[in-house]
């Protein structure tokens, strides 16, 4: 007789066991679907580029934002209550492409997946045929060289050149009479 009364007490002692690890976990995963929400402007950034991450549902002035596809966390800060927004900046890293879900931490505690970040490699083609040689300077470089110095100018230097010269020769000429 003695047995039933340390079985069931056995028994209770493992259901009360069981039951903390469950109720420890719920808070925290509910604390993680809360009500925090994160936009990054623009939505879609090239490697490389500067992105503007703004979160709600935050208590407090400051927390971060981090990600996969940021060079750093960004440092978040705003005014303080859930109905107004931290702010902040980051960079996004280089060679990468795909999406990349934003991780807050703020009151505390982390908030997964409340936002993301589709990174997009940018390549640039022409999108129609381009003139060779500068595209649309090459018409201003042969205007420069139509209007530069050519034969008729070093005619006309050298003409005035020899005006000149004649000039200070018949006066050098006329001073040495007149002494």
């Amino acid at each position: 007789m003695r047995r039933e009364p340390l079985t069931l007490r056995g028994i209770a002692a493992v259901a009360v066991l069981a039951a903390l690890p469950v109720t420890a976990a719920t808070p925290a995963h509910a604390h993680d679907q809360g009500k925090v929400h994160a936009t990054v402007t623009p939505s879609s950034a090239a490697p490389g580029a500067q992105v503007e991450v703004s979160v709600s549902g935050c208590d407090g002035t400051t927390g971060s934002a981090g990600s996969g596809a940021f060079n750093g966390e960004a440092k978040l800060t705003g005014r303080d209550g859930e109905k107004y927004t931290l702010n902040g900046s980051a960079m996004v890293k280089n060679d990468i492409a795909g999406t990349y879900d934003i991780t807050v931490i703020c009151d505390g505690h982390p908030h997964q997946g409340v936002g993301s970040l589709q990174v997009v490699q940018q390549h640039s083609a022409p999108v129609s045929p381009v003139h060779a040689g500068g595209g649309g300077t090459a018409r201003l470089a042969t205007q420069t060289q139509e209007a530069g110095p050519g034969t008729r100018h070093a005619v006309i230097g050298l003409v005035l050149a020899g005006v000149a010269a004649v000039a200070v020769a018949l006066r050098s000429v006329r001073r040495r009479r007149s002494e």
